[in-house]
């Protein structure tokens, strides 16, 4: 096993078959399971409340439909089962999002390295892997102490990377592989006029690219950079592709009520008609912030004393763009280090994604963020994690003739 990560964990758990294999966790680096760590912020954001693989699979950017048959194999309950089996309940979010019990992803941390210790796993931290070289009976490893180890099977669960370099290796294998670029960021709005409102958030705005067929809805938060939140993020996810060739430069479309702009105007045409002599900006509708709802005034140019009933058609209007198509340049993105999720990696078509096994290399595995799949925030990830750890570990373990 090459990576000590969520996907790399677990499909040596499953290789080891109870300690009747003998399975080794080769890490580059001195820790283990450090995605785990940070995810959720803290708390390992371990799957999602999807229990339908059809549905499951329209949350990945990339890879979703061509995991069907996978998730059909072990999903989101297969997930829940196989924690709880073990001690571990998880508990849903009103997002979605599942998390242990305990709000600490050291409890994931502690199942996972019990389960490896109890199947008798060899973990060995500072061991990276220079070379694989597939021979007539296995593979020969080749690693950076320049001892060379022969073993019978391999399963690559070295995560993803921001760097198309640190993919040469994969190559070397003659497999293909679509250069990486990031998935899963903030914008950075230098000159946002609201940083100065930040910690403040809408639970249920839309995020769109002008000019394309890009949006989604979700939490928008207000950050000292620019814009994060589930609809952010998850906007990233889905054009990534489009804002990489952008540069990260690309003007950016909030509505912060999450309605059209004709329920807008509708809304606002019936509390000026109920409340004519009421000021327009001591009066928000549609949950958004009062401070938030201020600023939004400001930029409709409404003074403090202004009533609805004396609203101009065009502060009228402009209220209405800037709650519905509120305008901001973006120039650049923010990513999490820890957290960092990759669009891109070695192509789905190199491998049986009932087993996760490379067709050009039987005995070669590859799973969780090296390949080329990505999902939305909320666990899907992880959820990638268990489901290709899951499958090639337990392929792995069987004798083939």
């Amino acid at each position: 096993m090459i990576g000590g990560g969520a996907a790399g964990f677990f499909a040596a758990i499953q290789a080891a078959d109870q300690g009747k294999n003998q399975v080794s966790i080769l890490e580059k680096t001195n820790k283990l399971l450090s995605k785990v760590k940070v995810s959720g912020g803290g708390r390992c954001n371990v799957t999602h409340d999807c229990p339908y693989p059809n549905k499951l699979v329209q949350h990945y950017p990339r890879g979703g439909k061509a995991l069907r048959k996978a998730f059909d194999q072990f999903h989101i309950k297969h997930t829940i089962a196989w924690f709880e089996d073990r001690g571990v309940k998880l508990k849903v979010e009103a997002d979605g999002r599942m998390f242990p019990t305990t709000d600490d992803s050291q409890t994931i941390i502690n199942c996972l390295l019990q389960e490896a210790k109890k199947n008798q796993i060899d973990i060995q931290l500072k061991c990276g892997v220079e070379r694989i070289t597939p021979k007539e009976k296995g593979f020969e490893l080749k690693l950076n102490n320049g001892e060379t180890r022969k073993v019978d099977k391999v399963i690559l669960a070295t995560g993803g990377s921001n760097k198309n370099s640190n993919y040469d290796w994969v190559r070397e294998l003659g497999l293909k592989v679509n250069s990486p670029i990031p998935s899963l960021f903030t914008f950075n709005v230098p000159n946002s006029e609201l940083k100065e409102l930040m910690g403040l958030s809408v639970k249920s705005g839309i995020v769109q690219l002008p000019g394309t067929n890009w949006k989604q809805e979700g939490p928008i938060l207000i950050t000292h950079w620019g814009f994060s939140g589930p609809g952010v993020i998850k906007l990233s996810a889905w054009a990534a592709k489009e804002l990489f060739a952008k540069s990260y430069q690309f003007p950016v479309l909030i509505n912060w009520t999450g309605k059209t702009e004709e329920e807008v105007r509708t809304d606002l045409q019936q509390f000026r008609s109920e409340s004519p002599k009421k000021q327009v900006r001591s009066h928000n509708l549609f949950g958004i912030p009062v401070r938030l709802w201020e600023q939004l005034c400001v930029k409709a140019e409404i003074s403090v004393e202004q009533k609805y009933a004396d609203l101009a058609k065009k502060s009228f209007n402009k209220l209405i763009e800037h709650l519905c198509k509120d305008v901001y340049a973006v120039n650049g993105k923010t990513t999490f280090k820890e957290e960092f999720v990759s669009c891109g990696g070695l192509i789905l078509d190199e491998l049986n994604l009932k087993t996760f096994e490379v067709k050009k290399h039987p005995g070669l595995y590859a799973v969780g963020e090296l390949t080329d799949v990505d999902g939305v925030t909320g666990g899907f990830n992880f959820q990638y994690a268990w489901t290709s750890g899951f499958l090639a570990g337990n392929d792995a373990k069987r004798l083939k003739t």
